[in-house]
């Protein structure tokens, strides 16, 4: 995602997939669902990423689309999340569905959490209507490209993001003689 933006950073190692258990987030896993995408989604790792990750992005999918806000747990410790959100396009007959982030604590990636997640907001999706799914992601982050690779995604686009760093300052162009 940028997953992104909803970029996803895989999955788990050694967390138990036989105690692994995805629910939907509660008010109360808010502040650690936070501090997961913290480390997760950093500037460091995804300067170009359009999105940025903050407390707005978990409250505003929290509360418009709380059924596609899944947190992965063993015991009490959450490992990861997926949000999501349905989109419905005027004069179009389809729905989609949209996973917006996907993130697994980083010492645990690569291990199943990623794709149970990935597989409940699927099957969620499907009983909401959704034809279609998408997801996005800087074409660079290969982890995230390969894993939804892996989850029977295809026909990566390539997207054109730009920046421009405001803090700099800007050089005058000489005016124009007439």
């Amino acid at each position: 995602m940028q997953s992104r933006p909803g970029d996803l950073m895989s999955d788990t190692s050694s967390a138990g997939k036989e105690n692994l258990r995805i629910r939907e987030m509660t008010i109360d896993d808010l502040p650690e669902v936070f501090h997961i995408g913290e480390e997760v989604f950093t500037a460091e790792s995804f300067q170009s990423l359009y999105r940025t990750w903050d407390e707005y992005e978990i409250t505003t999918l929290f509360n418009s689309d709380n059924e596609l806000c899944l947190v992965a747990e063993t015991g009490d410790k959450i490992l990861g999340f997926a949000l999501g959100t349905t989109v419905t396009k005027h004069n179009s007959p389809w729905k989609y569905g949209y996973l917006v982030w996907v993130g697994v604590r980083r010492d645990i990636q690569q291990g199943g959490v990623g794709s149970g997640l990935f597989k409940e907001i699927k099957h969620r999706m499907k009983e909401q209507g959704v034809r279609m799914m998408i997801i996005d992601t800087s074409a660079d982050n290969l982890p995230a490209v390969n894993f939804f690779q892996k989850q029977g995604f295809g026909d990566i686009q390539e997207h054109v993001y730009m920046s421009l760093n405001l803090s700099r300052k800007s050089r005058k162009k000489p005016a124009k003689k007439s």
